[in-house]
């Protein structure tokens, strides 16, 4: 059972635009995302700086976030991702952190030892254990930014209801270096929250 605040309930198009805002700052996603927005003749800043009032904006951002990650599209990280989801603006402590899962990707599950906790995964990238031969330095990269005061975009978060496990959507390498070096990490850390009956699956 987690202890983290909830603030207040949004909408979905705001969890795409978190989502693809987050994903398009990223020096690995970006090109890719800013490579659909070239090709379609949009600028940047219908995802840098959303309108949520604007329904078209919203549903381009809901497109192109089915093309990058399968959204409404039963596809990548949107794979069996229940279509009626309650989603909410929390804060989460240390501890709620420390109890959160993976996605259930190969990677994930090899850097965690077949657990997909995110504290076997720490556990193991302390001792220098890699997955499939992929450097671990992008994790300390980020714990050295977050330790130098850097602050992260919202995790976003997903579970059956209130009282079930979470996992991980959005923000595995950050919530990482959180656990990595939980010194440094704020009392409380923003989140989004999704919930569904279906989202077991």
């Amino acid at each position: 059972m987690f202890g983290m605040q909830y603030l207040h309930p949004i909408s979905e198009d705001a969890m795409v635009a978190v989502f693809l805002k987050t994903e398009l700052a990223s020096a690995r996603f970006g090109p890719p995302i800013l490579a659909i927005l070239q090709r379609d003749g949009q600028e940047p800043q219908i995802i840098d700086q959303p309108n949520l009032t604007n329904p078209a904006d919203n549903a381009y951002r809901r497109q192109v976030l089915g093309e990058w990650r399968g959204y409404q599209r039963d596809a990548d990280v949107f794979k069996d991702f229940p279509p009626d989801v309650r989603w909410y603006r929390a804060v989460a402590t240390i501890a709620d952190l420390a109890q959160l899962r993976y996605i259930n990707d190969d990677y994930w599950i090899e850097l965690s030892g077949g657990s997909r906790l995110v504290t076997d995964a720490v556990a193991r990238i302390r001792q220098g254990i890699e997955a499939f031969q992929v450097s671990n330095a992008g994790f300390w990269y980020m714990v050295e930014a977050l330790c130098a005061g850097a602050v992260f975009p919202e995790l976003i978060l997903v579970g059956k209801d209130e009282r079930s496990p979470l996992v991980v959507l959005e923000g595995h390498v950050r919530l990482t270096a959180y656990l990595l070096r939980p010194n440094c990490v704020p009392t409380t850390v923003p989140v989004l929250v999704g919930y569904a009956p279906q989202m077991e699956k």
